[in-house]
């Protein structure tokens, strides 16, 4: 692994861990996932938009930034760009006066979370879009309008669907990002500072690498960009709430259990989790939408209660973790000090006297470790790794770690009480996110 070391905005946009992406357009009005520019702008009226409960939803959900689906695939603008007629300005919310990306905007201001928009480069609408050149300079105004009306961003998304294949002026795109939002994480595309996962499942496996050459274009095609080199592009992973990306009467959101197994395979292997929420054509986040998001927020928040703070002793090979007095626990939470890159690229945790599966271990010693048999292993820790394991108790773990060249540091330690009875949960055998290419 190469030791390639993550930039401050990098490491600050990791730590939030969780986001909330909102796909809201005129597909909710059509019943359409996927639509074709042809849709017309009176279709799009929301009778109670309220911006201030999608974000109040994601916060109290845990989420630390919101993404907004600024313009999908369709073309359709929740701004009233200057670039097209396509857009909120010529419907009847508002009389054409709304601005959904400015409402969304303030509501996060006014409630200190993050925000990032999402412009889709593919555009379904664009007369010019047949026009390399000239689609370049409507895409580039567009993206300027995003980056110098509605404050600080925290990410760019740019979707590769719709456009493998097609060649955009990225050093063109990219300068605009930094010259109005340096700080800005761009997300897959162009000059990428971080990374799509490169499922719609919402999961990460391990392990989890944050250094990569490639990156996945799409869902729907087995391609990939190539980076020239190595880059530290730590991952993203996006799942809907319900099945669709876009609000559907017939459709209905995912169970806690699911939610939890999502959580775990996702901010629990060291990703970024966004999770789509999309409001319906009323423009408010459904009712039984909000009331799942506070049970699966209520079920973490039991997990990871019990907090016990580990001593962490560094020693070659590995760290060892110490607890005031013993402690019985069942979830376990290593982080990495990633401050000089990432390092672990394998792990095993050994309780003392015996404790532990002797499955699990350093086959080059029977499977005993320093003081005792493995309790659980795998191989990133990264950002935060957290190990859900049978109820153990100690009052010393044992952590062996490691990587390429010098071997990495856990920056922190901890293990949780809080909910002894709770079982790992699953994801639904055979459940796979909508993966149909459009039309």
């Amino acid at each position: 692994m190469t030791h390639l070391t993550p930039t401050p905005a990098q490491l600050r946009w990791q730590h939030l861990e969780f986001g909330a992406f909102i796909h809201f357009g005129i597909n909710t009005f059509a019943g359409k996932e996927w639509s074709d520019g042809t849709i017309p702008p009176s279709k799009f009226n929301p009778t109670e938009l309220d911006a201030g409960s999608w974000v109040r939803a994601a916060k109290e959900a845990g989420a630390r930034y919101l993404i907004l689906t600024a313009k999908h695939h369709d073309g359709f603008c929740l701004w009233p760009t200057a670039t097209t007629d396509y857009s909120v300005a010529s419907s009847p919310w508002r009389r054409g006066s709304g601005d959904v990306v400015r409402d969304v905007a303030e509501a996060c201001a006014e409630q200190g979370v993050g925000l990032g928009l999402y412009l889709s480069p593919w555009d379904r609408n664009a007369a010019c879009y047949s026009d390399p050149a000239a689609y370049d300079d409507f895409y580039v105004q567009q993206l300027t309008e995003l980056c110098t009306g509605y404050g600080p961003l925290m990410e760019l998304w740019f979707d590769g669907a719709g456009s493998v294949g097609r060649e955009y002026d990225w050093e063109r795109i990219i300068a605009v990002v930094k010259e109005h939002q340096p700080d800005a994480m761009i997300f897959n595309m162009g000059q990428p500072t971080i990374r799509w996962v490169g499922n719609e499942n919402g999961l990460a496996s391990d392990p989890v690498n944050y250094v990569v050459d490639r990156t996945s274009d799409t869902q729907y095609t087995d391609s990939s960009s190539g980076l020239r080199a190595e880059h530290y592009l730590p991952p993203e992973c996006d799942v809907s709430l319900r099945r669709g990306w876009f609000w559907h009467p017939d459709d209905e959101p995912k169970s806690t259990e699911h939610l939890l197994a999502i959580y775990y395979q996702s901010v629990g292997m060291g990703a970024n989790l966004l999770l789509n929420l999309p409001p319906d054509t009323r423009g408010l986040i459904p009712e039984q939408d909000v009331a799942r998001l506070q049970e699966w927020k209520a079920e973490l928040d039991r997990r990871l209660s019990g907090a016990v703070e580990a001593t962490v002793e560094h020693h070659d090979g590995g760290a060892t973790l110490g607890f005031p007095a013993a402690v019985t626990f069942n979830q376990l939470e290593l982080v990495e000090d990633l401050s000089s890159g990432q390092r672990i690229t394998q792990h095993t945790v050994f309780g003392d006297d015996g404790i532990g599966d002797p499955g699990i271990g350093d086959p080059g010693v029977g499977g005993a470790g320093p003081g005792g048999v493995g309790l659980v292993e795998g191989k990133t820790v990264g950002n935060r790794r957290i190990h859900q394991l049978p109820v153990v108790t100690a009052k010393r773990l044992h952590v062996k770690l490691s990587g390429e060249g010098e071997g990495g540091r856990l920056s922190s330690a901890r293990v949780y009480t809080g909910a002894l009875d709770a079982a790992v949960p699953m994801i639904p055998e055979g459940y796979e996110a909508p993966t149909d290419a459009p039309d």
